[in-house]
């Protein structure tokens, strides 16, 4: 089993923290994302796939349908993660840390990466 804080978000592995923050920043050519992007080595257009995950592929999952009538007000999922974030109480760091424990259903499992999943 891969550790929880892994995510499969593309090809690359990262860990589900670098995907949560880096995703809250600005899509596009934004200069902040772009710096963000070249410091932690994360090529551009992985940044924009991982902020189009959160607002196309997520909705899609079981346990985002089964989890959404839970979380109010709504989340807007066009401006996720930071919108689902929110919802999460505590300092920044306990919300981020219940944020990664909600998604740790959606982990992948190793062995499906050579399943092209």
């Amino acid at each position: 089993m891969t550790p929880r804080s892994v995510r499969f978000l593309g090809r690359r592995v990262y860990l589900g923290l670098i995907v949560v923050v880096a995703s809250l920043q600005p899509s596009g050519h934004h200069p902040k994302a772009t710096a963000l992007a070249a410091t932690l080595a994360i090529p551009v257009r992985t940044l924009r796939r991982w902020q189009t995950w959160w607002r196309e592929q997520l909705p899609q999952t079981a346990l985002w349908r089964g989890a959404q009538g839970c979380l109010m007000p709504p989340v807007d999922l066009q401006q996720a993660p930071a919108s689902l974030l929110e919802r999460f109480g505590g300092d920044a760091a306990d919300a981020l840390a219940a944020l990664l424990r909600f998604l740790s259903p959606l982990t992948s499992r190793s062995d499906r990466l050579h399943e092209g999943g």
